[in-house]
Parts: C-alpha cells; sequence; structure tokens
C-alpha cells in the first residue's frame, strides 16, 4: 500500500497581493456577485403613521365636504405643533415641511395634498411662504 504525503509548497511559489490588486478583486467580486451594503428606511409617513392623497379629485373633495371645513392661512414661519386629535388637511396653497420629534428627516405636502395626521404627533412645521389649509378634527369613528 502506497501513501502519498504532500506538504504546502509556500516558498517561491507564494506572493503577496499588491494594493491595487486586491481593490479589482473587491471590486470585480462587488459587481460579479451584486454585494451592496444598503440602508433601507422607510417612509416617515409609514412610520409616523400620517396618511396622504396626492393630487385629490374635486369627486374627493366633494364626497369629504372640504369646502365647509374651517381655513388656516400663515406666510414665512416655524411652528411647533402637537395634534390632540386626529386632523385631516386639504393642502390649498403652498407647501408645509413636517419634521416629526426627534428626527432629522421630513415629509413635504403640496397644495393639492390631503393629509390625515394621527392623534399625539408631534412636529415642527415650516412654512416657506403664503400657505393656506382646510382642516377638520376627526372624532373616532369617523371615516
Amino acid at each position: 500500500m502506497a501513501s502519498i504525503t504532500m506538504t504546502p509548497t509556500f516558498g517561491s511559489s507564494f506572493q503577496r497581493a499588491s494594493t491595487r490588486d486586491s481593490k479589482k478583486r473587491s471590486h470585480a467580486l462587488k459587481r460579479c456577485c451584486g454585494v451592496r451594503a444598503m440602508r433601507i428606511e422607510k417612509p416617515l409617513e409609514e412610520l409616523y403613521n400620517v396618511r396622504v392623497e396626492r393630487k385629490v379629485s374635486k369627486e374627493r373633495l366633494e364626497e369629504l365636504g372640504v369646502s365647509r371645513w374651517s381655513v388656516w392661512k400663515t406666510g414665512k414661519c416655524r411652528l411647533p405643533w402637537d395634534w390632540q386629535v386626529d386632523q385631516l388637511v386639504y393642502v390649498e396653497e403652498g407647501e408645509v415641511r413636517v419634521v416629526p420629534e426627534g428626527s432629522e428627516r421630513y415629509m413635504q405636502f403640496l397644495a393639492g395634498d390631503l393629509v390625515l395626521y394621527p392623534k399625539w404627533f408631534e412636529a415642527d412645521l415650516y412654512f416657506n411662504g403664503p400657505y393656506q389649509e382646510r382642516y377638520s378634527f376627526r372624532a373616532y369613528g369617523d371615516d
């Protein structure tokens, strides 16, 4: 019976890879295998349960009775706000950036958007110019 013994031969055949070669291999591995570090963040609307409908139709506005809601206007300013009840807002003019308390990110709502802010939501509101909205406070069970 014969046995084979193999010993590693690192001597002359072993070469240290250069930095350039290792960068090439790393790039090729990423390209070939699709390896990427990604940071996936949920939309703020989803995190804070703020619902928005964009470019609401006239039919939808009539269905909700938006023309009978109270009107609120402002100019350029920053306003800290907290919602004690659910509030439905239709943005008629301008835009607002809504920065939830403790966040560096913001939501932006424009004229034509219908936004439902949930009870106990706290945020800073930033208005960059003339702004007008119609709003309605929602009682439990209102849809």
